[in-house]
């Protein structure tokens, strides 16, 4: 595995050891007041014990007025420093990087949890059924814009200062960041809005808020849609150009990902098609990429057998390897992959039989999350897990919260 173990320098001087990283994938599992768990920070140390290069968590909210669930983790000061500094301190020693993904999810919030639901434009999600559970949001405020804008920097920083090596912007899957971009859900007529170029402003007044508050040495990354794959919506070309001035700002690792909420491509890369075609997920798009930027790419997008990573790491396609759910399933995944113990690492979708909720990966991400919190609880991951333990599990986190909003 001479591509995949070697290591690579960004362009901020940091060096990542190999070129395994763990993608974000929601956790969910910290306190009710949105705090570190002990079971969240031991599932990081499970993590970074099985060698990647790179562990980059899940949501961290910069704004507490504004979860995407209800056990995120939110950093916007230092009321549970503590705690995230023995979240930093899993990788000591090991050389692995751990990076907080900075997210704000605009309009894909539960009105549940949160009081008041803000996004670019007041534009309700399409869901059929499930939009139900999703709150008209209201417009923001060129103020609020810019106090959003400032949150990122603000947590990026205290981060930082915790002992997280690097941060990850979301600016995927439908997420406040990707609503700016896309047409769709901004149809602002200021600065804010309508050209490309106004779209992509709010992302690059984030980038350039955490740049001005972590320093010149400290890697950034974001994580960007190659396209909503929606009509009218976010496109390739559109993306294209994006990536082009992100790499011009100095960006130090671009995540391809795609789609959103109402167009989940994030989870129908596991769906019924040959190994080939989902390892291939965003392949295409990110060749193409490569010709517009020499900026790090890395792929998360459906890598199952370690042939066709090492292939796309020789050739040139890309340089890094992202993998999410796998880890959940094989938490020494990269030792693994070094030791020659295992070739492919498969991940099961698992369904209820409400086909409403299987359509749009409703039961996936939680069932994820549950065998995230059997690592850290010190448990063996279990693949025949039944998905209604997911269901249920996420409906009771959704009352308590509810609950304790009101």
């Amino acid at each position: 595995m001479k591509y995949i173990a070697s290591n690579f320098t960004l362009p901020c001087g940091a060096i990542l050891k190999n070129r395994i990283a763990k993608s974000a994938m929601s956790e969910n599992i910290g306190t009710l007041s949105n705090a570190p768990t002990k079971t969240l920070i031991n599932a990081y140390e499970v993590w970074a014990k099985g060698n990647p290069g790179l562990l980059i968590t899940g949501n961290v909210m910069i704004d507490r007025k504004a979860l995407g669930e209800p056990r995120n983790v939110v950093v916007e000061d230092y009321t549970h420093f503590d705690l995230l500094k023995a979240w930093a301190k899993t990788v000591k020693g090991t050389d692995v990087h751990l990076w907080p993904q900075l997210n704000h999810p605009g309009r894909q919030a539960f009105g549940t949890i949160n009081k008041e639901i803000v996004a670019p434009s007041a534009v309700p999600l399409k869901m059929g059924g499930v939009s139900k559970i999703f709150k008209l949001a209201r417009p923001l405020t060129e103020e609020e814009i810019f106090d959003i804008i400032k949150r990122f920097g603000n947590s990026a920083r205290i981060m930082k200062e915790a002992g997280f090596t690097g941060c990850q912007i979301h600016g995927a899957h439908g997420y406040l960041v990707s609503q700016f971009l896309s047409p769709i859900s901004n149809i602002r007529k200021d600065r804010w809005g309508g050209s490309l170029e106004n779209r992509a402003r709010f992302v690059k007044e984030v980038y350039r808020e955490i740049r001005s508050q972590v320093g010149p040495d400290y890697p950034i990354g974001i994580k960007i849609n190659s396209a909503d794959f929606q009509r009218g919506g976010f496109t390739e070309s559109e993306s294209m150009e994006v990536v082009q001035f992100l790499s011009s700002e100095g960006m130090d690792l671009i995540e391809i990902s795609g789609g959103n909420y109402e167009k989940p491509a994030m989870v129908k890369g596991s769906r019924k098609q040959s190994t080939f075609e989902r390892e291939a997920y965003f392949l295409d798009y990110i060749e193409k990429a490569r010709k517009i930027t020499d900026k790090p790419l890395l792929l998360t997008g459906g890598f199952r057998s370690v042939k066709v990573m090492e292939d796309a790491l020789e050739e040139g396609k890309l340089d890094v390897i992202g993998l999410g759910r796998p880890f959940c399933l094989y938490p020494n995944l990269a030792q693994d992959i070094f030791d020659e113990k295992e070739t492919c690492f498969e991940a099961p979708v698992p369904t209820i039989g409400i086909k409403l909720l299987d359509k749009i990966g409703g039961v996936e991400l939680p069932w994820y999350e549950l065998q995230i919190q059997r690592l850290g609880k010190g448990k063996n991951p279990k693949p025949n897990l039944p998905g209604i333990w997911a269901l249920l599990n996420t409906i009771i986190g959704m009352l308590l919260k509810s609950f304790l909003k009101n």
